[in-house]
């Protein structure tokens, strides 16, 4: 009996998973995704789990001016759509940043995993609080930081502020992602980027920043 090649890449994205997780992707569809592809849109009705087995995608949402704030990015061996389980519509637009492959599980599967593996809805229950965390805070910075706290935050927040004696080096960054975390214009970052260059804090490349040492807290 023939095994065809696209199965057995299946079997081994689905080995790479915490074992319950892949368990419950093993409920789904396997579907693909090209890059740019747009697998969830804000407001919409849905009924289903996506578990992200290969690729990286975004989270965002747009306001009526086509402005956008991103909220994060979900790498493979983690999940997305939860949120919308409750019957609520979707409370974010999903994005893939590369070619991504998905398992796509309805509720109904979701509720039979839960039932058969009720150890898995704690790990639900924490995947939920822990983004709505990070949406919490997401919101208290637009609310209470200027755009340049924003920046810092964004920047300083992957790895903390770096030193004279231990620069850090962030890759596949951009001016445009910093600027839709921040909620501001492509401009204005580069413009803050270029004068923290100046000020000898950081050093810009393509798709590359490294801080040079800690980032001042006003300018």
């Amino acid at each position: 009996m023939n095994v065809s090649r696209a199965a057995i890449e299946q079997d081994r994205l689905l080995a790479t998973l915490e074992p319950s997780l892949a368990r419950l992707a093993a409920r789904g569809i396997i579907r693909n995704y090209r890059k740019s592809t747009i697998i969830l849109n804000e407001g919409e009705p849905g009924d289903s789990l996506f578990v992200l087995l290969q690729g990286q995608v975004k989270v965002y949402a747009t306001d009526e001016n086509g402005r956008e704030i991103t909220y994060g990015t979900i790498q493979a061996g983690d999940y997305f759509g939860e949120m919308s389980l409750d019957g609520g519509p979707r409370s974010a637009s999903v994005m893939t940043l590369e070619p991504s492959l998905c398992a796509l599980v309805s509720k109904a599967a979701v509720q039979q995993h839960l039932a058969d593996e009720p150890g898995f809805a704690l790990q639900l229950v924490t995947q939920v609080i822990r983004r709505a965390r990070s949406a919490t805070e997401t919101a208290r910075q637009m609310a209470l930081m200027d755009v340049y706290g924003r920046v810092i935050h964004t920047l300083e927040g992957q790895q903390g502020p770096a030193s004279t004696q231990a620069p850090i080096q962030l890759t596949q960054i951009t001016h445009q992602q910093i600027a839709s975390r921040v909620g501001a214009s492509r401009e204005m970052v580069s413009r803050l980027l270029k004068d923290l260059e100046k000020g000898g804090y950081v050093e810009l490349g393509i798709k590359r920043i490294t801080l040079k040492k800690k980032l001042p807290a006003r300018w």
